[in-house]
Parts: structure tokens; C-alpha cells; sequence
């Protein structure tokens, strides 16, 4: 959930290091810190955002420093606060740490370590490591990069750490386990990060650690990788990096959600293009291809994710068992790994995660590859560890995301899920010519559609002007509207910190509606596909209880018009392809009343974009 970033070489660290962490921002916010290294050494932190560390670290002469680090905090263990604020240090104030992850088994070890004369300033699990990390290298008489290594083999949990040794301080000693860490290889020079983010001004050369590896980085030895469990030298990859600094910038818009939302009919068209081939009757993703016959005689998908990406499986599960007639199911990847799931050899997993880093769903594909089933990712972030973990998948070429609130993310996993399904009702012979083409058209212009649906913005804007001051919202929807009322439920709890909840529409009768007042805003998907005349009964129902009702249409429709309070119009497409575009309104209602509500839409508070921890 936290980021990290280290920069050894010939520049000063420090505007590195702050330039870095307010690109790693959106992983978490409620604290930061920085510590630079030579002659002297300087540690700030605080509790607060990256701008507060800037004003503190202005008292402090930083130049001159050419090694150093900085973290971005998203608490776990302790509250926000500047004592627990990383980067933290060693008893003898001689060993420094940043950490991303979790700690599991700190208790007993900091119980030990308390036996063996150690003191404590905060409540954190990373001042636990640091400390061990300091009590093997003087107990066992090794440099730093075996004590880390040592010390690591006795914790339990994740990391994602960089250790710098103020006796060795021209050099910097790095580490992963389920959080991710990259590499950024310069002309003498290297950089340290959470993802290639902070450094892609300065190179595009990128290793990407797996599990249980760790490098030792020296200014004037470059840099050694080994194995964690068996301390053999590792060959590293290197990667050039695809990203480019105009992609994680605003771009003009005020607000990276704004932009990401407006980027939309960009992402979509970087996700099928070359994939979806309309004149040839084709979608060819390659994922699917190369392991054709598994998909041919697939009897059953689950699907695992959390969050957002969790909404877009719940459309996959329609999609799949509509069109494929392959019976799905969509879990919660943190339920599912601790439900005894039956999972047969040759069953198909499909893993969804915007970075691919989501530390659930990880365990999840572990697993399933543990029972033999067969795992698909479905993720944004090229080189993530769900990536390199899945048997095969697609990218959503979605770009970076930066907001917390996934917004492009979302669409482009439903775009995947879409090619998806008509692929796999080829191979099964239930989806035919006609239908192919209706639906790929369709798709192929829904970019185009979404240009049309943003232009309501001033529109929408008005309506959250008048609701902006709800305590409550409801949103409804019936079949693949269900998993979009959820999803735009969820995007005004994340950002306005209203209560709100998604409820497939026929269930209202079943509790909801016990809630339906005149100060109850309710949101309804009431799109001419799915169940009309049974959505149209359920928008009378909420009307005779004198709610506020919002609906999105169809273009052209009259009788959910004549029953709302306001309507927001969607171009006509096929059910499945609903959510896509009823997503985008209501993307834009949150955040106008987000913005209404003087909240920070990018960084609400308590959320981190990336969830590397259970």
C-alpha cells in the first residue's frame, strides 16, 4: 500500500526522492519521510501528505547528498503519526529502513528483540525489522546485506524494503515478498521505487525484483542480485519501460479522476485495438490463443478479484454463462483463499486487479496453481506480479491510473471481459455470425458513444449540485446494470464519503425500500435492454414513496422519464455493453459531488490505490 523510492548516483537524491513520492502518492498518503545520506545524514518525517515533508525538509541543507530514500505511508500498524512515520531506524540510529507491506509475526519478534535490550519509539511492525535486522548483524558479526537476508528468513508477511548502513553508506540493499519493487538502471546511477514512476525522466531501463530476491546497489560496484532462500547470484532482466511522463501528468484538468474519466474513449480503443477485428469475424488475444484448447473444453470460471475489479467479474459471470454457456462464478479473492474453495485441475481462474499488485488476489492464483487450474490475469500494470504469476492474460492498456477511484480501469476490464466472452462463443459454438458482428460493431464505436456521453457533463453537474448534501444514496440496477449500480455506489462512498449502497433492483422490496424517503436520493440504471417493463415497476414503487429519483436511459425513452426526477441519456447499445457506458454519468456524479463536498478526489482519505496487504 506504501510507496518507497531510493535513488544512489551522481545527483543530488533529494528532488528526486520528493518528486518521486508525490508520484507515489496515490498508494498512500497519511504520512512521509525522507532520509539522505554522506557526510551527514538527515532524516525528516511527519504526518500529513508529501507537501508537509517538502516544508520541513526547507530547514535542512540537502545538497551534496547523492544517496537516499523516502516513503509515503498508508498506515497499518499504528496510527498516523510522525513517530510512526517511515523512514524508521536502528536502535543505534545506524541502520535505516522504508518498508511497503506487513509484518505478521512483529509481535514475538519485537518481544525478543525487547528481551535482548531493545527499546521502541513507535507502534510499527518496520522499526521491528530494522531492529532485527541491526541484532543479527552485530550477534552474528555479518555486513548488512546478510543480516537482511538472514533477518528476512525469520519474518512471516510481505516487503517491499530498501536498507541503507550508515558504516556502508554508498550503498543501498533492497528486497521484495509480495509488494512490489523495480529497479530504474542509469549511467551510474540507479533508482529505487515502488513502480518505474518516479524515474522515467532518467531511464526507461527497468528490473522488476520477484519474490524472495534482493539486490545489493553500490555507486561504484553497480549492483549484485541473489536469492533470499538459497543466496545464489541471479542474472537480472532488464526491461525498457513503456511508460512516458505526459501519461501520469493532469494534463490541464484539475483533478487526475477528471482526467482519467475523460481518457476513457482513448483507453478503450488502446485495449481492442488489434484485438477486435470486425470485418474478419476475429478477436485475437493472444492469452487465449496459445492455450486455445483449455478455453475450448473450459466447464467452469471463477473469478477472483476485490473492489472495482470485483464488479467487472460479476459482469464477466453474466457474460460468460450468456454467451459461452460456461458456467462462472465471481469470488472475493479475500474470501476465497480462506474458504477451502474446490478447485479441480484444468479449471480456469480468472484474476482481475487494476496493478496487479493486490495482494488477495496474489494468493488467490497461488492457490489455484497449487490445485492445478489454469490462471488468466486480467490487469493494467505491464510486469506486476499478477502478470508474471498467471499461466497467460491480457492487459487493459488502460495507462496509468492515478486516482484512487478506479475510473478508466474499470471500462478497460470490461472491454477485455466483452472480447472475452465472444471469443470463448466461438470456440464454444453459442455465439454466432450475426450476433459477433452486432456486438463487436457496437463495441468498436462505443469510444465514440462515450465522447457523446461525456459531453453531459454540465448536466450531470447540475444534478449534484442539488443531492450533494445527502446522507444516503441508493442505486439499483437489474442484470448487468446490477454490477454497475454497484460500482457507482461505490465510486460516491470512495470519494464524498456519503453512504451509499448498490442493490439489484427487484431485491429493493426486500429491505431497501424500508429506507426510500423524500430525503433518499435513489439512482436507477433503467436502460430499454434487461427486463424493462420489471425496472419501469420498480422506478413506480420508489416514486410512490416520494423519493428523489435519478435515472440513467436509454436515449428516447419516455416512460422512466415521465416517473424521474432527472435522467441522463445513454445511447442504445446491447445489454452487455450497458455498464460501459452507464458507468461514465455516474462516474461524474461522484465526482462533482466529491468536489461540492471540498473533498480531495484523488486521494480520499483512508484509501490507497494498490492493496499489497491482506
Amino acid at each position: 500500500m506504501c510507496g518507497i523510492v531510493g535513488y544512489i548516483g551522481h545527483r543530488d537524491a533529494y528532488p528526486i526522492i520528493v518528486k518521486g513520492l508525490k508520484r507515489l502518492e496515490y498508494r498512500g498518503y497519511d504520512s512521509a519521510g525522507v532520509a539522505l545520506f554522506n557526510d551527514s545524514n538527515i532524516v525528516v518525517k511527519t504526518k500529513g501528505k508529501v507537501l508537509d515533508l517538502e516544508q520541513l525538509t526547507a530547514m535542512h541543507s540537502t545538497k551534496g547528498k547523492f544517496l537516499g530514500m523516502g516513503h509515503t505511508r498508508w498506515a497499518t500498524h499504528g496510527i498516523p503519526s510522525d513517530l510512526n512515520s517511515h523512514p524508521h531506524l536502528s536502535n543505534s540510529g545506524k541502520i535505516a529502513i522504508v518498508h511497503n507491506g506487513i509484518i505478521e509475526n512483529y509481535a514475538s519478534l519485537k518481544k525478543m528483540l525487547s528481551d535482548n535490550g531493545f527499546h521502541f519509539k513507535s507502534d510499527t511492525d518496520t522499526e521491528v525489522l530494522v531492529n532485527l535486522i541491526e541484532f543479527i548483524k552485530i550477534n552474528q558479526k555479518v555486513k548488512i546485506g546478510k543480516a537482511i537476508q538472514i533477518a528476512l528468513s525469520q519474518v512471516v508477511g510481505a516487503y517491499a524494503i530498501a536498507v541503507v548502513d550508515v558504516d556502508r553508506s554508498d550503498e543501498i540493499v533492497v528486497a521484495k515478498l509480495g509488494s512490489p519493487l523495480a529497479i530504474g538502471i542509469g549511467k551510474d546511477e540507479y533508482f529505487i521505487a515502488s513502480d518505474a514512476s518516479p524515474f522515467i525522466e532518467y531511464t526507461k531501463r527497468t528490473i522488476y525484483l520477484d519474490d524472495n530476491e534482493m539486490a545489493v546497489i553500490s555507486r561504484r560496484k553497480g549492483f549484485k542480485m541473489y536469492s533470499i532462500t538459497s543466496d545464489e547470484l541471479i542474472t537480472p532482466t532488464i526491461q525498457d519501460i513503456k511508460l512516458s511522463l505526459e501519461t501520469i501528468e493532469k494534463g490541464g484538468y484539475d483533478y487526475f479522476m477528471l482526467k482519467e474519466i475523460h481518457e476513457q474513449p482513448r483507453a478503450i480503443t488502446d485495449t481492442f485495438r488489434g484485438r477486435l477485428l470486425v470485418d474478419e469475424q476475429q478477436i485475437n488475444i493472444s492469452g487465449i490463443e496459445h492455450n486455445r484448447e483449455i478455453f475450448e473444453n473450459a466447464t467452469r470460471i471463477t473469478i477472483v478479484a476485490c473492489g472495482t475489479s470485483w464488479h467487472a467479474g460479476l459482469v464477466a459471470e453474466y457474460l460468460f454463462e450468456d454467451a459461452a454457456r460456461i458456467p462462472a462464478e465471481v469470488e472475493y479473492a479475500s474470501e476465497f483463499r480462506y474458504r477451502n474453495p474446490v478447485i479441480n485441475k484444468g479449471d480456469i481462474v480468472i484474476a482481475i486487479s487494476q496493478s496487479g499488485e493486490t495482494a488477495d488476489t496474489l494468493a488467490a492464483i497461488k492457490l489455484a496453481k497449487e490445485n492445478g487450474a489454469f490462471v488468466f490475469g486480467i490487469c493494467n500494470v505491464v510486469g506486476s506480479s499478477i502478470a508474471r504469476a498467471s499461466d497467460a492474460g491480457a492487459y487493459t492498456h488502460a495507462g496509468p491510473e492515478i486516482g484512487v477511484a478506479s475510473t478508466k480501469a474499470f471500462t478497460t476490464q470490461l472491454t477485455v471481459i466483452i472480447m472475452m466472452g465472444l471469443r470463448l462463443g466461438q470456440l464454444k459454438g453459442t455465439v454466432g455470425k450475426a450476433d459477433f458482428e452486432r456486438v463487436a460493431k457496437q463495441l468498436a464505436a462505443l469510444p465514440k458513444l462515450i465522447e457523446d456521453v461525456l459531453a453531459y457533463d454540465k448536466q450531470i453537474e447540475k444534478i449534484a449540485r442539488e443531492y450533494k448534501d445527502a446522507s444516503n444514496f441508493l442505486y439499483l440496477g437489474r442484470g448487468y446494470n446490477f454490477p454497475a449500480a454497484l460500482e457507482g455506489a461505490l465510486k460516491l462512498k470512495e470519494i464524498s464519503y456519503i453512504h451509499a449502497e448498490g442493490y439489484p433492483a427487484a431485491e429493493m422490496k426486500h429491505g431497501p425500500i424500508a429506507l426510500i424517503d423524500e430525503n433518499m436520493p435513489v439512482v436507477v440504471i433503467a436502460t430499454n435492454k434487461g427486463h424493462y417493463e420489471k425496472i419501469v415497476s420498480n422506478v413506480q414503487e420508489i416514486k410512490s414513496r416520494n423519493a428523489n429519483i435519478i435515472s440513467i436511459v436509454t436515449k428516447g425513452d419516455e416512460s422512466v422519464k415521465l416517473l424521474s426526477d432527472h435522467v441522463v441519456e445513454i445511447p442504445e447499445v446491447t445489454e452487455a455493453l450497458v455498464p460501459i457506458l452507464a458507468s461514465i454519468p455516474l462516474q461524474l456524479l461522484s465526482y462533482h459531488i466529491a468536489i461540492m463536498r471540498g473533498c480531495d478526489v484523488d486521494q480520499p482519505r483512508n484509501l490507497a490505490k494498490s492493496v499489497t496487504v491482506e
